[in-house]
């Protein structure tokens, strides 16, 4: 969506400027009317309103979000649909993401392992709620230092999805996330759980340590990249040690049975590997190795996080067109929209009615008592007489006897 909202109205949103863009949404910063807070308000592209799939992922994501409650992931705080632009409001995060503190260059060490593991803590509790986040990736890690005295990480951005799903399309086959931290599986469709977001962590994890993501170039270069390389090795681009390399290519194996337990153990698993090193400097780069892709964003379709300092510094990512990859799974019934035919108004009413004089029918059927044996009408012939002894002959008895009177 092209469109720029800033002085309009969403709802008891008023909306203040744009904190960041991408492919699939944009993201602005707010006021809540109602209660005077600013927030960060993520209005989904128009281009995407009207698939069924994308609307019943995005309701997901907004439930199961508002549901977590834990320290690492930013909190959500309302969601909604208004005029055909569905819209989330979540806590506005005063800081900058990782992807622009990587962009300053590698990250020494220890900072790398304080971010990490915070990312970490959040990811294995959304999988063990059966839950992955689907588009792990440095752009989603909202780093901020007003929670204490070191750098505190909030997950944002969720794609959330029930684990064992096939990851992330709409109905025309749009990849809904970046392949740049993707998963093998991920790209291709398959059943996904928590290992897929490890794979996406390993990733960051290669890209903190070095100031560069595993692969580089176009979008299929990329995908290629996940699909069927092996992620260089970090030691012969920065000068680490390279038991940091078995981390790695353990934490981003194809076979996402190959890698670790949990997104815990591969941020433990890197702590033991960089015991050696010294943590308050970042590793010295070695120069680009030969035969390697010159560094080059790829292009994506995210959908955007809280991307920047909200004071100065920010500059906005052009808007890019979804990746598409290959056709969808049949989608489901929408959240939003029923894929039923839709019926008039006056269905309902109508039906409710009859079924009501139904049953009033049957209870007054019910209720009414049954009719008394019909009695024989009466007749102005006399009784008789049944005389015992089995004579033949019945004299009617006299009615009335005649009375004489005398003169």
């Amino acid at each position: 969506m092209s469109e720029d909202l800033s002085g309009r109205r969403i709802a008891h949103y008023r909306i203040d400027g744009v904190l960041g863009r991408g492919g699939m949404s944009v993201t602005y910063k707010a006021t809540d009317v109602r209660l005077g807070r600013k927030v960060a308000l993520k209005v989904i592209g128009e281009h995407l309103a009207p698939d069924a799939e994308f609307r019943e992922r995005f309701v997901d994501e907004a439930r199961n979000t508002s549901a977590i409650d834990h320290a690492n992931i930013v909190p959500l705080y309302d969601f909604d649909e208004v005029d055909g632009l569905l819209y989330i409001a979540m806590r506005l995060v005063d800081g900058q993401d990782l992807s622009g503190h990587i962009k300053e260059g590698p990250l020494t060490p220890a900072r790398t392992l304080t971010l990490l593991a915070q990312v970490a803590e959040a990811l294995d509790m959304l999988h063990g709620k059966g839950l992955v986040h689907l588009d792990v990736k440095p752009a989603n890690v909202l780093v901020t230092t007003k929670e204490g005295s070191r750098e505190h990480v909030y997950v944002a951005d969720f794609g959330l999805t029930r684990r064992g799903a096939t990851g992330h399309r709409t109905r025309t086959g749009d990849f809904l996330g970046s392949p740049t931290y993707a998963a093998p599986e991920h790209l291709r469709g398959e059943p996904v759980d928590g290992r897929t977001d490890q794979y996406a962590l390993a990733c960051m994890l290669f890209a903190c340590l070095s100031g560069r993501p595993p692969f580089q170039g176009g979008v299929q270069e990329v995908i290629q990249g996940h699909l069927g390389q092996t992620v260089p090795a970090l030691s012969q681009l920065v000068a680490l040690p390279p038991a940091i390399d078995d981390v790695i290519r353990k934490g981003t194996s194809k076979d996402p049975s190959q890698r670790y337990a949990n997104c815990a153990e591969l941020v433990n698993a890197a702590r033991v590997a960089l015991a050696g090193v010294a943590q308050g400097s970042a590793p010295a780069q070695l120069g680009t190795p030969s035969g390697s892709i010159p560094v080059q964003s790829p292009m994506s379709g995210p959908m955007a996080a809280q991307q920047a300092p909200y004071q100065g510094g920010y500059q906005q990512q052009p808007l890019s067109d979804p990746v598409r990859l290959r056709p969808p799974n049949q989608v489901g019934v929408s959240a939003f929209t029923s894929s039923k035919k839709e019926r008039p108004a006056w269905f309902a009413p109508v039906i409710a009615a009859a079924a009501a004089i139904v049953v009033i029918i049957i209870v007054v059927l019910i209720l009414t008592p049954r009719d008394e044996p019909a009695r024989q009408p009466k007749t102005n012939s006399s009784p008789t007489l049944n005389l015992e002894d089995g004579s033949a002959s019945k004299k009617p008895l006299p009615t009335s006897v005649p009375v004489r009177t005398s003169r």
